[in-house]
């Protein structure tokens, strides 16, 4: 979902080994939203994304064995501040998939990443990129008179984009305080921790065991591995290489859910969609 900027260029193989790690991470993603739709809907999307979020701490703690009591205060601090904005980011945006499709969504979310690369635009031109964002989004959620979507819905997926951009900026730090997969053991552990009062009120702490079978598959597809696919693939590959890969992320969502889930979008919609991948690719290909 993010690019860590600390990254250097590899080999073309293994550029193109993380090539199919970035587009299998933004599948999983994708895919691990839709097929979340029905345990979305029947427990809750707070407690589903709790519950995810903690599988995918004790699953990485199983596998990683972070050594916890030799990490300073600095490296906490980012774990910290990272874990919080995991939390933030899948809470909005599952709240969000539940009111509007899949793809708009995605596409809304993507306003964070692209905040962020427009935030480092050196020339005056490069603001075409986020006003023709803002243009797609208009599309997606509005005809003019009328909102097309749910306002609350897409209010969620711009809170999601603003974690997502916050996520973007710390992961940079994190990586390079942290060995292995250390850091996104300890920064996913504590979303899971700042997501378990939001997950206990809204089901009254009442569990169903079904829910905890489901939720520990759904917390493979999303966040365990897309997030291990996507650090793994920015070892291998360039910054900007993988930011225009991600950039297909919208398009993907709109995909998956109109064969998944039947989300038809109209053609003003997938019009905004367009726009919203052109201008993630523009600002990418312009840092």
């Amino acid at each position: 979902m993010a690019a860590d900027s600390n990254s250097t260029p590899g080999t073309t193989a293994g550029i193109a080994a993380a090539a199919l790690m970035a587009v299998g991470s933004m599948t999983l993603v994708q895919l691990g939203a839709a097929v979340a739709k029905p345990t979305l809907d029947s427990f809750g999307p707070l407690g589903t994304t709790w519950l995810r979020l903690a599988w995918a701490a004790v699953l990485l703690v199983l596998i990683t064995r972070p050594r916890i009591l030799s990490y300073s205060w600095a490296q906490w601090r980012g774990a910290i501040l990272l874990g919080a904005a995991m939390a933030g980011m899948t809470l909005c945006y599952f709240q969000a998939v539940i009111r509007i499709p899949l793809g708009l969504a995605t596409a809304i979310e993507f306003l964070g990443p692209l905040g962020v690369a427009a935030f480092g635009m050196r020339r005056a031109w490069h603001a075409l990129w986020p006003v023709l964002a803002l243009v797609g989004v208009v599309l997606l959620v509005h005809d003019g008179s009328t909102w097309t979507v749910d306002p609350v819905g897409a209010g969620f997926a711009l809170g999601a984009g603003l974690g997502w951009a916050i996520y973007i900026v710390l992961m940079k730090r994190v990586g390079q305080a942290f060995a292995g997969l250390q850091g996104l053991t300890m920064s996913i552990a504590v979303a899971a921790v700042v997501a378990t009062p939001w997950g206990l009120a809204e089901n009254g702490g009442h569990i169903p065991p079904a829910v905890l079978g489901i939720t520990i598959g759904l917390a493979v597809l999303v966040p365990l591995l897309p997030y291990a696919l996507e650090m793994m693939a920015l070892r291998r590959m360039p910054t900007r290489a993988f930011g225009i890969l991600m950039s297909a992320e919208p398009a993907l969502g709109t995909l998956i859910g109109f064969v998944v889930l039947g989300q038809a979008l109209s053609p003003a919609q997938l019009a905004g969609i367009a726009l919203v991948v052109i201008a993630s690719l523009g600002a990418v290909a312009g840092e």
